[in-house]
């Protein structure tokens, strides 16, 4: 477990997406030190196909110019997947946090071959958030993933 406070906001996001009935996946973006944009999951609560907590999360943080995602680390409870880590290929955000890829796993490889500086925190918070909710939910967490 890490005492990281973005990681904790990360999860405090994935936590309020549980709490909606939604996939508890969080994410915050990260420039200069502060959090300016949160996300979580909300496929099930907007009734989305893209709202992954990664997309909610650079959505919310809002418009911004090219050098601000030079400049950021994106944090996320859990591996980006195909449609998240294309995110940040596209928007150049260089370092990727993960909070846990024990449940999914997504192209860190990838992102990684491609410059992006990808750390795995292996958060025991994020792994129990997601085996509680997989558990509980398998065939919506199929629907998320795209199997």
């Amino acid at each position: 477990m890490t005492d990281d406070p973005f990681l904790a906001a990360a999860i405090e996001e994935a936590v309020a997406g549980r709490d909606e009935g939604g996939i508890p996946i969080g994410s915050v973006l990260v420039i200069d030190g502060e959090i300016v944009g949160r996300g979580h999951n909300r496929r099930v609560q907007e009734s989305s196909v893209v709202l992954h907590a990664e997309m909610d999360c650079l959505e919310r943080a809002g418009r911004r110019p090219a050098a601000d995602y030079r400049r950021a680390v994106l944090y996320s409870t859990l591996s980006p997947c195909d449609m998240c880590s294309g995110a940040v290929l596209l928007y150049g955000i260089p370092h990727v946090v993960v909070g846990e890829n024990r449940t999914f796993q997504g192209p860190e490889e990838h992102l990684r071959s491609r410059g992006v500086d990808v750390a795995v925190a292996d958060d025991a918070r994020c792994v129990e958030l997601m085996t509680a909710f997989i558990a509980t939910h398998p065939d919506l967490w199929h629907e998320d993933i795209g199997e």
